[in-house]
């Protein structure tokens, strides 16, 4: 009788190694294909169905001053999950910011859409990853460059709002100017 549970609780065992040995096999097996459509994505401009190699042939296609299809390429990998999401947002917003700098901070003034487009992609970066400090980085960056404040001429320009003012009917009251 011994001899049998010996013999069961060592099948057991073989059997969970076997299962996490092929469960290991699996995921080896996936990550050399992410890793082959990634080292492919730098070499050919085919599509991949891998959106990691996706993302290398956008960060490459960013890296080569090519803007449209870059861009194009990072807001198709903004419905993907949050592996991907978050690193294309991030590459999106470096992008925008390259491109508004391109001619350098003296002329960053003209391309304010595409600073205040970074500027999106950095907080929406954020509202996910908070802790990620690159993309607050470049948010206070891309803030310093076109900084958002309350436009003091349109508040002096709207109408005071009134408040009640109630006037005493007592007789006797005093009423004085505030």
């Amino acid at each position: 009788m011994r001899r049998r549970i010996a013999h069961m609780s060592f099948a057991l065992v073989a059997a969970t190694c076997g299962t996490f040995v092929a469960w290991s096999g699996l995921r080896l097996h996936q990550a050399e294909r992410i890793n082959t459509a990634i080292a492919a994505a730098h070499i050919c401009a085919a599509d991949s169905a891998v959106p990691q190699a996706q993302l290398a042939r956008a960060l490459s296609l960013a890296r080569a001053g090519q803007f449209t299809p870059a861009l194009k390429m990072y807001k198709s990998l903004l419905d993907a999950s949050d592996e991907i999401r978050l690193p294309a947002l991030y590459d999106l917003g470096n992008l925008n910011m390259r491109e508004a700098l391109k001619n350098g901070q003296g002329e960053a003034h003209r391309f304010m859409p595409l600073i205040e487009l970074a500027k999106q992609s950095y907080r929406d970066d954020l509202r996910s990853n908070p802790a990620d400090w690159d993309a607050r980085y470049n948010l206070e960056r891309a803030l310093w460059l076109s900084p958002e404040y309350d436009d003091p001429m349109l508040e002096r320009n709207q109408a005071p709002v009134r408040s009640e003012h109630a006037m005493s009917t007592l007789q006797g009251a005093k009423i004085d100017l505030p």
